[in-house]
This record gives C-alpha cells, sequence and structure tokens, in this order.
C-alpha cells in the first residue's frame, strides 16, 4: 500500500500490482497503457508507478473491460489499416522500380515534351536515334534532328496529333549526331491540362533503319529483275497503267531472241545467263538517246516501253534494236564464240491496240508470235485480223474437246504431298487436274486452261474437279483422313455469283467436313478484284473451310494487301524457291516473304522444293512446308473412268 496513507484508511496510491489486482489487468498491459497514455501512472522518485485511488476504485466499478477492449479493438484495426498502407507504399515502390527498369532498359525510346516540344525526359533508347546521351538532349525536340527531305513530313505529323490528339506508327527520317540518318516510327499522344489546353507530349520511338532498308531492297527486288537488274514486268504493268491514266499514244515492243534455246541447251546456263545479260546491256545502249526503257519479261524476253510514238516510229526503233543484236558478240570461258543474234519484235500501240494493260501486253505477245510465225528475225505490228482467224480456230477446236472432256468425264485429278518440314510427314495435298485425250494420252494444264477461261468453261472445270474430290473423300476409305486437300480456284469462278451459290450448296449438301478443304487462290487473280475476293474468302470462311494464296510473291502489290486477305497459308511462288541455292537475290525476297508470313500469323508453304540444298535452306529460314519433286512428283488420285463405276458398285 501507498506508505502515505493512515492505518485503517482508504490508500491515496496504489501500485501497479494492486491496480492489476483490482482491474484483472495483467500487468504488462497496464504498462502498455501507461506508455500509450490510456490509463497513466505517476512516477515516483525509484521509477514505481503509482496509480491514484478514486481513479482506479472508479474504473473497477464501471464497465471498463467493455470500454477497453473497445479501445483495443480500434487499435487493431488502426494497427491493420497501418499495416495495409505500408503494403501498399511497398507495392508502388516495386511497381515504380519495374517501371524504371523497364523504361531504362528498353531498346524502344521512350520520351516526354513539354507543350512546345522540347525533351523533358528520355530513356537510353534516345542513343540509338540520336546519337546523344538523354541528358544532352534535355530541351531539344524532334524537329531539331530532322533530316531536310522530311520537314514538311514531320510537320504534317505535328498537326495530325495536334487534330486528332494521338498519332500512331507514324514514319519519318532523322539525322542522328554523326549526320547519318535514321528512319524512326513514333507512337505519340498529348497530354492536356482540366481546361483542354496542351501542356505536353509522350509517347515512344524506334529506329527501324533497318527493317525500312530491307522494305526498299525488297521493292527493288520485286520491281527489278535479279540477274539483269533492269525493271521487270511489274515495273512495265505500273508505267503502262500510268500512261493509259493520263491519255496519250505510245507503243510497247516485245522483244524474243531467237533460237535461245539452242544456245542455252549447248553453251550451259551459265553462259546463257552471260548472253542475256549482255542482250539487256546492247538494248539500253540502243536507246541512250531516246525517251524509253528496258525491261526483262524472263527467260528471253524482253520489252521497250516507248511513250509518245506512233507505228512509223515504233518500227523504225524495232530495226535499230535487230541492227545492234546483230552486231553483238559473246565469247564464253570454254572459247565458244557468238557473233550476233537474232530476235522476233512484236508491236502493240496503245489505245489502239488496248486501252487496258492486260490487253495491251496480250496484244504485244500475239504480235512477237506472229513475227515468228512469219519467219522470225523481224518486227511485226500487232495484226487483229490475223489474230482474230487464229483464235477463232484455237477456240473452236478446244470448244468441242473440253466439252467432250466434261460429258465423257475424262477428267484425271492427281496430287502432291505437301511436306511438314520439320518432320517430313505429308500433312496436305494438293489436288491437280489433267484431261485424258481420246488416245489416253494425258495432257497438262498448261495447254488447256487459258482456252477453258476464253471459252466460259473454266468454271465447269472448277465445279466438276471439286465434286470429284468430295466424291473421293466421301468414300467410306478415305472419309477418316486427317489429310487437307488443297484445290485451284479460277478468277472467273469465284467472281460469278450464281457459280458461288451453286458452289455453296453443292458443299453444304455434302458430307465431308469443310475443314479439310483449303481452296487456292493464285495472287494474279485475289488482286484482279479485292472486295469480291474478301467476300468469297469470308462466305466460305464462315462454312469452315481454308484458304491459301497461291504463287505468292510473284507480284509485290500483294504485300500491301495480303492482310486484308484472311487466308491461312501462302505458297512462296516456285520461281523463287528453285533457285534459292544459286540465288542470293532469291534468298533475300524468301526470307523477307517468310518473315511477313510469320508476322500475320499465316503458314508458308515453298513448292517447287527440288532439292536437299533448297530444303535445308528452307527450313533454316523457319519456312513450315514444302512442295515439290524432291518429295515426290504428282501422281493419280483417281481416275474418273474407273473409280466411279467402283464407287457406284460399292466396291
Amino acid at each position: 500500500m501507498n506508505p502515505s496513507g493512515k492505518a485503517g484508511q482508504q490508500p491515496l496510491e496504489y501500485t501497479i500490482q494492486e491496480v492489476s489486482a483490482k482491474l484483472g489487468v495483467p500487468v504488462h498491459k497496464l504498462r502498455r497503457w501507461d506508455s500509450q497514455g490510456v490509463l497513466v501512472a505517476r512516477r515516483t522518485d525509484g521509477g514505481h508507478r503509482r496509480y491514484a485511488t478514486e481513479i482506479i476504485d472508479g474504473l473497477a466499478g464501471s464497465t471498463l473491460g467493455a470500454v477497453t477492449d473497445k479501445y483495443q479493438d480500434e487499435l487493431a484495426i488502426a494497427r491493420r489499416t497501418l499495416q495495409e498502407k505500408r503494403r501498399i507504399i511497398q507495392l508502388l515502390l516495386e511497381s515504380e522500380s519495374r517501371y524504371r527498369d523497364l523504361v531504362e532498359t528498353s531498346h524502344d525510346l521512350i520520351w516526354t515534351t513539354d507543350g512546345l516540344g522540347r525533351f523533358t525526359y528520355l530513356n537510353n533508347g534516345a542513343t540509338d536515334i540520336f546519337g546523344l546521351a538523354p541528358r544532352d538532349l534535355i530541351g531539344c525536340c524532334f524537329f531539331d534532328f530532322e533530316a531536310r527531305p522530311s520537314h514538311i513530313s514531320n510537320r504534317r505529323f505535328l498537326l495530325h496529333l495536334k487534330r486528332h490528339g494521338e498519332v500512331r506508327n507514324y514514319v519519318t527520317r532523322l539525322a542522328a549526331r554523326d549526320g547519318s540518318d535514321r528512319w524512326v516510327g513514333i507512337n505519340a499522344r498529348v497530354s492536356c491540362d482540366e481546361r483542354g489546353k496542351l501542356i505536353g507530349i509522350r509517347g515512344t520511338a524506334r529506329n527501324i533503319t533497318e527493317q525500312h532498308e530491307a522494305a526498299l531492297q525488297i521493292e527493288h527486288l520485286a520491281t527489278h529483275d535479279s540477274l539483269t537488274g533492269l525493271p521487270n514486268r511489274v515495273s512495265l504493268q505500273r508505267s503502262l497503267e500510268e500512261a493509259l491514266r493520263n491519255g496519250g499514244v505510245g507503243a510497247v515492243l516485245f522483244i524474243d531472241i531467237d533460237h535461245f534455246k539452242y544456245l542455252n541447251d549447248n553453251l550451259g546456263h551459265r553462259a546463257a545467263d552471260q548472253i542475256i545479260i549482255g542482250v539487256g546491256g546492247v538494248l539500253g545502249e540502243a536507246l541512250t538517246d531516246m525517251p524509253s526503257q528496258v525491261y526483262r519479261l524472263g527467260a528471253d524476253e524482253f520489252a521497250v516501253f516507248l511513250p509518245d510514238a506512233l507505228r512509223p516510229h515504233a518500227l523504225q526503233l524495232g530495226e535499230i534494236l535487230r541492227d545492234a543484236l546483230r552486231h553483238y558478240r559473246y565469247q564464253s570461258a570454254g572459247m565458244h564464240r557468238i557473233s550476233g543474234l537474232t530476235a522476233s519484235i512484236g508491236v502493240a500501240l496503245y489505245p489502239f491496240h488496248g486501252g487496258e494493260v492486260p490487253v495491251l501486253l496480250s496484244n504485244a505477245d500475239i504480235a512477237m508470235y506472229q513475227a515468228k510465225d512469219s519467219g522470225r528475225n523481224r518486227c511485226v505490228v500487232y495484226d487483229e485480223e490475223a489474230h482474230t482467224l487464229r483464235r477463232i480456230h484455237s477456240r473452236v477446236q478446244w470448244s468441242s474437246r473440253l466439252r467432250e472432256v466434261l460429258d465423257e468425264e475424262r477428267l484425271v485429278l492427281f496430287e502432291q504431298p505437301v511436306v511438314r518440314l520439320s518432320d517430313m510427314q505429308t500433312v496436305h495435298r494438293e489436288i491437280l487436274v489433267r484431261i485424258r485425250d481420246e488416245g489416253g494420252n494425258i495432257v497438262l494444264p498448261g495447254q488447256y486452261i487459258e482456252a477453258a477461261e476464253s471459252l466460259g468453261l473454266i468454271q465447269e472445270l472448277d465445279m466438276r474437279v471439286v465434286e470429284l474430290l468430295l466424291q473421293y473423300l466421301a468414300h467410306p476409305d478415305h472419309r477418316d483422313q486427317k489429310i487437307r486437300h488443297f484445290v485451284n480456284l479460277s478468277r472467273l469462278s469465284i467472281s460469278d455469283p450464281q457459280w458461288v451459290r451453286r458452289f455453296q450448296n453443292m458443299l453444304a449438301n455434302s458430307c465431308v467436313s469443310p475443314n479439310v478443304l483449303v481452296f487456292e487462290i493464285t495472287e494474279t487473280a485475289a488482286m484482279s478484284n479485292v472486295d469480291v475476293t474478301q467476300q468469297f474468302i469470308r462466305e466460305l470462311k464462315q462454312m469452315g473451310c481454308r484458304f491459301a494464296l497461291d504463287d505468292f510473291g510473284a507480284g509485290f502489290s500483294s504485300f500491301y494487301y495480303l492482310k486484308r486477305f484472311d487466308v491461312d497459308y501462302l505458297k512462296i511462288d516456285g520461281g523463287f524457291v528453285r533457285d534459292l541455292a544459286t540465288d542470293e537475290a532469291n534468298r533475300i525476297f524468301v526470307r523477307a516473304l517468310c518473315d511477313v508470313a510469320r508476322g500475320l500469323n499465316k503458314q508458308v508453304i515453298a513448292e517447287w522444293v527440288e532439292t536437299r540444298e533448297v530444303l535445308k535452306i528452307l527450313t533454316d529460314m523457319g519456312t513450315g512446308y514444302g512442295q515439290g519433286y524432291l518429295f515426290r512428283r504428282p501422281a493419280p488420285l483417281w481416275s474418273v473412268g474407273q473409280d466411279q463405276e467402283a464407287h457406284r458398285a460399292g466396291g
């Protein structure tokens, strides 16, 4: 007891032990209450805690337990709140740390500016683009580094940004500190205050110089012949399209070297290539002082575009070119000497012989063959009457033959495997159509497809081929196959609404799953009418069918439209694949095509795979599938005359 109290009287103060006994509160809790200011004790000179009796007695007779428990609950809640705040702060710190690590280690430039476009922050990606450290760029802006040709482009970028508030994938050219150019892709968004006033810009930028230069190289490869460096057929078509749009007159000359196959067979491919290079040079020199351009169309065929020319000028130029070739000399490493060449030259004049590019080129080609038919080594202007007679005769002949083929069921389906290069397993088949003539001989498509298209019979052929394939797949022996079958469809078929309806009904009424059917559309067919192609693909894919874009790469324009075609497979044109082992330009092109396809999540099939060396190159490029003689030549899938009888008999 407190010694200050008298004997028999209530003490004035309690010790901590007495308070513990009276209140039923542990001593350690009383000490904590004291330190927390909950129940404060007086300290004696010796440091002992003393509590006023009136306070303790009052508490002992009150609801102290409830009060203290409530206070304890509040303390617990406050403690948990503090712990949660500490946890949130720690998470924010960790998130900020991760963000800073990502920003500072990013290869892309991440930047912010003030309202005037001056940099306020840049990460380490600035060095790759500007050649300067981030701290040296504070206060600068993009325009301080622009290359002269892009002034207008960059100001257009700023105008678009202010108008729309955001710019995506904007490509421009900047000059780094060392003077070298950088092609840069920029994404940006404006920041505004609550009143809508521009206070800054933030965004990202990436150095795309290598990709841009690669795209330019691909564009050049797509529009120029890899052997001679001359513009190719794609370039000629573009030039003619522009000329026809602008009106006026002009001429196109097709030039074919006479008996070149003899030179190729006797001197070899290497010498023949050197002759082709030499011919390109000779033709170019002959046209040095003329407003014209030489093109190589392929093999031993060249073309000359001569704007603002009429018949006399075009014939005069043809004689100049024949004379230049006559004086050409070549001597191979094996001492084979070629003294002069002759050529058959066909001339078509626009707009007289064609107001559309395909018609004009076709007529120039016909004129060239008219020159050959007339004895070679001459220049001939397109003769519409002679061509009409020949065309009518050919149409009459093929009209009768093709109708007999359809009526007598003399179509033969062949198949060639599509192999997965990772394990060399056959996973698909391409269906190829052949004709069996009256003597039982097989006729290849190259001999009749053009006639079938001109006669309007190609649609019936397409329908019949798919019908035969469905019969084959519906047979019990083939119904469980997991292999997909690729079938070509012509441009004329998919652009005919009535044919499309018949085709869809045939598929819908078949017991064959559409999932095993892949329809191939050539690049040129797809590009002839983009909207029609898209509609056809969309409707057939809703049924479960798949699509492949055939001969991909034959025309560069498909790069631009490729993302609009919802196809599953891209079949790289065999002309690029066959010479991969010896043609560096083809390797660059095929690698680029594979990269584009993978970027768009499409499967790549390389056609005309004929050697192990080419197979290894394709595998190293990551090409998924291959098709060609290396794996197997086309073989009969189903002969109509035999298998239909077996099918009818249930065999």
